[in-house]
């Protein structure tokens, strides 16, 4: 894979499926705050965006509904500057979609790497999208969340994507949510006050996205969300900081009051007059291929992957266990119960990855052996973890073993010695929720250090760290503060030491709270 490829196309890590519906993922694509896209391909071969739901999401029903408004806007929707559906189960675990494959950078990304776009690329970037709402607003759809990173720039013109928060046009936004909702620094003064959302709405984000591309910043400035919703509401924008050809457009589209902007149709008239003749030569100008960046080589569909060695294990809860699961527990278990890439046994490097920890991707342990379970498959339905052991040998000359993923439930419970997973609450690291409100690790023989500073849990670092930690508080460990890379050091009166990565916390639902753990014990290593 070379380094350009690399950038868009990130290795898939451990907590990411292997497989979503059928769908065999190849590469991470990206991640926001609704949930990760990843790279498939249909059975025929077209490279599509699976974008899947954050676990801890999928039993929201607000979110829930919101989710299926966005496959229903993407469902309504068909034009030449937006990215088509092409599948999508909104009842699914996790919920999923899956839109064609769009090759090219968002416009954050490509102003990021180039600067501030010309005005050539400007016109071309603001007629392009303006079509793309004349599509959205024929189906009775406002898209409300249009901004730079939800434009897409193809070799043949921008698509515009994402419609997670898209409403039939003519209702308010409090209706809709009972909220305002939208990204501050592109949002209309109507939708920062939660008053009625219209297709002007989209229009003045619109302007605010291509100014974006024309100066290389928010065109309101930065700041916290606050800040920057006063200025929009009651600050005139300078438009003397753009290029002297576009402020009359720009002017129109920015108006306070939303009878008096543009409409889609005459951005694309305004455009058209401005490019001249090049309008007439399609969307693929020279400027255009310059602001787009060289093309992109999409890797091809994931092979069929081999039965599991024998040397290859995932530790999780036994069948029996699991059938007494809560439903609302298995529905959120199972959203990350397949893996891929996560961590393979292998002796000779000495060496275990922290799947997703926040010191960075590929932060390692120093002298054990890194470990990735087995991939596996799915259908459209659940998948279920298959019970299995450490495989004979994993454990490197210091003694570590690794483990990935470790599921931590409040009926189960953890210990450093054997047997290290328990299905019932008699082991030493249990999880407890108090009064269905603070949920923490508990022990009556270990102690918790955190690590912070990006250090890499090693079998040192844990060791120094815990020789200071002797008090009756470090057997408590909450867990408010704690998201997806957090790393503790874990030690028992016994001597063992360990160290625990979070890969996915949930504690939004107290009753069905969980952990899915990577861990590395060393034993009788004090």
């Amino acid at each position: 894979m070379s380094s350009g490829i690399a950038e868009v196309f990130r290795p898939l890590q451990a907590g990411d499926p292997a497989v979503v519906a059928g769908y065999r993922l190849v590469a991470r694509i990206g991640a926001g705050g609704m949930g990760r896209v990843y790279l498939s391909h249909t059975r025929g071969g077209r490279p599509v965006a699976i974008k899947v739901v954050r676990p801890e999401l999928a039993d929201d029903p607000s979110f829930r509904r919101r989710f299926r408004r966005e496959v229903e806007a993407a469902r309504r929707v068909r034009g030449a500057y937006t990215a088509e559906l092409v599948d999508a189960d909104t009842e699914g675990v996790p919920p999923w979609l899956a839109t064609l494959y769009v090759p090219g950078p968002s416009l954050t990304a490509a102003v990021a790497r180039r600067g501030p776009l010309p005005v050539p690329a400007v016109l071309w970037l603001m007629a392009g999208v303006a079509e793309a709402l004349q599509a959205i607003h024929g189906v009775g759809v406002v898209h409300r969340d249009l901004k730079p990173s939800n434009v897409l720039l193809a070799a043949d013109g921008p698509r515009v994507i994402d419609f997670g928060i898209s409403v039939t046009a003519g209702l308010s936004s409090h209706t809709a949510t009972g909220s305002t909702v939208g990204t501050p620094h592109f949002m209309a003064p109507e939708q920062a006050t939660a008053g009625e959302v219209s297709p002007a709405t989209d229009v003045f984000a619109l302007a605010q996205t291509a100014a974006f591309a024309a100066l290389g910043e928010p065109l309101y400035g930065d700041g916290i969300a606050p800040v920057v919703l006063y200025r929009i509401v009651h600050e005139e924008p300078d438009l003397s900081r753009l290029p002297e050809p576009l402020r009359p457009l720009f002017a129109r589209c920015l108006a306070s009051d939303p009878r008096e902007r543009a409409t889609p149709a005459e951005v694309v008239q305004w455009c058209r007059e401005r490019l001249g003749a090049d309008a007439d030569a399609g969307a693929g100008p020279a400027v255009w291929n310059e602001v787009t960046g060289p093309e992109v080589t999409v890797p091809g569909p994931a092979r069929t992957p081999m039965a599991p060695s024998t040397a290859a294990a995932t530790l999780s809860l036994r069948p029996a266990a699991r059938r007494r699961m809560p439903w609302r527990r298995a529905a959120l278990v199972t959203a990350v119960t397949v893996t891929a890439g996560a961590l393979m046994w292998s002796t000779w490097s000495g060496l275990t990855w922290f799947g997703g920890d926040r010191s960075g991707a590929g932060e390692r342990a120093a002298g054990t052996p890194t470990a990735t379970p087995a991939p596996t498959s799915s259908a459209r339905s659940t998948a279920s973890p298959s019970p299995a052991s450490p495989a004979a040998g994993a454990s490197s000359a210091r003694g570590a073993v690794p483990l990935s993923p470790v599921w931590l439930y409040r009926t189960n419970s953890l210990s450093l010695d054997e047997p290290m997973l328990r299905t019932d609450r008699g082991g030493d690291i249990r999880l407890d929720c108090e009064d269905d409100v603070d949920c923490a690790l508990h022990s009556g023989t270990s102690r918790f250090v955190q690590l912070f500073n990006g250090k890499a849990a090693s079998l040192d670092v844990c060791r120094h760290l815990l020789s200071g930690a002797t008090g009756s508080e470090y057997r408590t460990w909450s867990l408010a503060a704690a998201d997806a890379g957090t790393q503790l050091c874990v030690g028992n009166d016994s001597g063992a030491v360990a160290a625990l990565t979070i890969q996915v916390k949930q504690t939004a639902l107290p009753e069905d709270a969980f952990l899915q753990l990577g861990m590395t014990v060393w034993r009788k290593a004090a």
